[in-house]
């Protein structure tokens, strides 16, 4: 016979309880990784620190270089739109990378702030360097029409094995023209050898 008095058993754990739960595990693993994000940018930091004297001697006038530091999931020390400085999952390798056509290359991968620093360095001086050979390029094709006048006409003339070539293009005009005029004239005496025999005269 059932027990009328039997009460129903009331769970050990109430709705509340779980979802205070949930948000202090959440909360925890936000702690991780907002204590990650700010290991990892005090690393970049500290490369930032001794790449400041470099950072500082880049002209001006050059807008191509970055030298921010993101504030992203994962911190990037930015050098130009293409490259950046990031640590690896281990938080102790620093990771120099450039994007290319082809993929991301790795420029330089080390624990030592010092080598890495090196390598961006260079890195900066090469952009550097190809600025300045692009613009000398781009001065060199940008000469008034005057001064391309005066290149124009201190170059020798066109010549072709050491030889002119104006001489022998007239040469073989006069060959081609002299053939011709023998045709015609070979084809008119056969028309009127032809007129001839038909009783025509002239």
């Amino acid at each position: 016979m059932k027990d009328d008095n039997v009460t129903a058993i009331k769970p050990s754990r109430e709705l509340s309880d779980a979802i205070r739960d949930v948000k202090n595990a959440t909360a925890d693993r936000t702690d991780v990784v907002v204590d990650l994000r700010e290991a990892h940018r005090m690393r970049l930091e500290l490369l930032a620190a001794e790449l400041e004297p470099v950072f500082a001697e880049v002209p001006k006038d050059i807008d191509n270089f970055d030298f921010t530091i993101s504030s992203g999931l994962q911190p990037r020390l930015w050098i130009d739109a293409v490259s950046h400085v990031a640590l690896a999952r281990d938080r102790r390798t620093f990771r120099f990378v450039r994007d290319t056509r082809i993929g991301r290359v790795v420029l330089a991968e080390s624990t030592d702030i010092r080598r890495v620093a090196d390598q961006v360095t260079r890195y900066i001086a090469e952009r550097i360097v190809e600025r300045q050979q692009m613009m000398e390029g781009g001065a060199e094709l940008a000469l008034p029409s005057f001064a391309r006048e005066q290149v124009a006409e201190a170059e020798p003339p066109l010549r072709h094995h050491g030889q002119p070539v104006w001489p022998r293009f007239l040469a073989g005009l006069g060959l081609v023209v002299a053939g011709a005029v023998a045709g015609i004239a070979i084809m008119a005496a056969l028309y009127w050898l032809r007129l001839a025999a038909h009783g025509v005269s002239f």
